[in-house]
């Protein structure tokens, strides 16, 4: 039996009248999903968060090129300060909310008996009345994205018929994922920039494209690599138009993405640093050096474990790439195909050695293969008839 990962038709039939049982038994189906989900996105975060905070000072991640002061401040090194979204809403936040609110998450924060969040406790900037309330803002950003990243990777699996197990159960594990992933480096809009792949890949699986507009708007601004995933989009959006109309739609998307990126780079034109950095030596380096390939480790939700970008790690996607690949639609395949060719040389010659985050626009392609590994005959969950062709 071959089963596939495969793209519907057409739209999805309408359901048939359901009875109050099974209305009921459905919302309670739904309310599991959303506490796995929530609690999954709560992990990851955690993961992540424990690993690398928001790169302020004297805590784990210190990074003083990107901390969370110098982005909300404007004063990042670029590329960094490019990525607003989530430091333009705190700061947005910040001068909409009253001030007697943000006192008294203040002073519960401060409480020894009753803090706020724990978690934060450690952080001097969240300590810092001139930030505390914008972290506490960020951090609640950065979490709502985690949360909506599972979520829409769930939509992109339900649009193409996955069994409901499997689809629930491989949006759980990229997200748990994340953390892993981020050897080397990790911040807090890489959780916003899955969201808005998955968004943009269930919006051109399951709406019409213009839809995509706000989506690509808000991707840029959060990140600039949005530019570049919208072109792994013209496979999904050929499907059912010839390939002038979707080229034009695909254009009609980089335009809004540039629109919205140009501003963003011209003010910030003098900060410090800048677009990219040239790593292709250190990355020749690295993959020489078989003591990192096979013994680098660090810690990861609190157990020290080998890196993502060690051998064994490796070839456990390796596997899984191959075991899925061919149980993908060819226009996923092709999908995967132009993002493996947008950023693995990106990333070989632009990225820090062993950043695995800095994949990202894989993300994607891998959250299928995974699905497709989870629907194998012997696998987690059999194919439904739809997911048949």
């Amino acid at each position: 039996m071959r089963v596939t990962v495969e793209i519907p038709a057409g739209p999805p039939a309408p359901p048939a009248p359901a009875s109050r049982k099974a209305w009921r038994s459905k919302l309670y189906s739904r309310i599991c999903r959303l506490v796995l989900f929530f609690i999954a996105a709560s992990a990851s975060f955690s993961g992540y968060y424990q690993k690398w905070h928001f790169a302020e000072a004297d805590v784990p991640g210190d990074d003083s090129y990107a901390s969370i002061e110098t982005m909300l401040d404007g004063t990042a090194h670029r590329p960094s300060v490019y990525r607003r979204l989530l430091p333009a809403t705190a700061n947005w936040l910040d001068r909409t909310v009253p001030q007697a609110l943000k006192t008294s998450l203040d002073n519960r924060q401060a409480s020894d008996d009753d803090k706020l969040l724990y978690a934060i406790s450690a952080s001097p900037t969240a300590s810092n009345p001139q930030y505390s309330f914008r972290y506490l803002a960020l951090y609640a950003e950065t979490f709502l994205f985690a949360l909506l990243a599972v979520y829409a990777m769930y939509l992109v699996c339900a649009a193409l018929d996955v069994p409901s197990p499997s689809a629930s159960f491989a949006p759980v594990i990229l997200i748990l994922l994340v953390p892993y992933l981020m050897a080397g480096g990790g911040f807090f809009y890489d959780y916003s920039e899955l969201a808005f792949f998955a968004l943009a890949v269930w919006a051109a699986l399951r709406l019409r494209w213009w839809w995509l507009i706000p989506i690509t708007a808000l991707g840029t601004w959060n990140k600039e690599t949005f530019l570049l995933f919208i072109l792994t989009l013209y496979p999904l959006l050929r499907r059912n138009v010839p390939a002038l109309a979707a080229a034009l739609r695909t254009v009609a998307l980089c335009t809004v993405s540039l629109a919205v990126l140009i501003p963003i780079r011209l003010r910030f034109a003098h900060n410090p640093g800048g677009d990219q950095g040239w790593s292709w030596l250190g990355q020749l380096h690295f993959l020489f050096n078989l003591r990192n390939l096979f013994f680098a480790a660090e810690e990861t939700y609190g157990v020290r474990m080998l890196c993502a970008f060690t051998l064994l790690p490796i070839a456990l996607l390796v596997w899984t790439a191959i075991r899925g690949w061919k149980h993908l639609a060819p226009a996923l395949q092709q999908h995967a195909r132009i993002a493996a060719a947008i950023n693995l040389p990106l990333y070989l010659v632009f990225c820090n050695p062993g950043e695995m985050r800095n994949l990202s626009m894989l993300y994607i392609a891998l959250l299928l293969l995974l699905a497709a590994n989870l629907q194998r005959p012997g696998g987690a969950a059999q194919a439904s008839p739809a997911a048949r062709h």
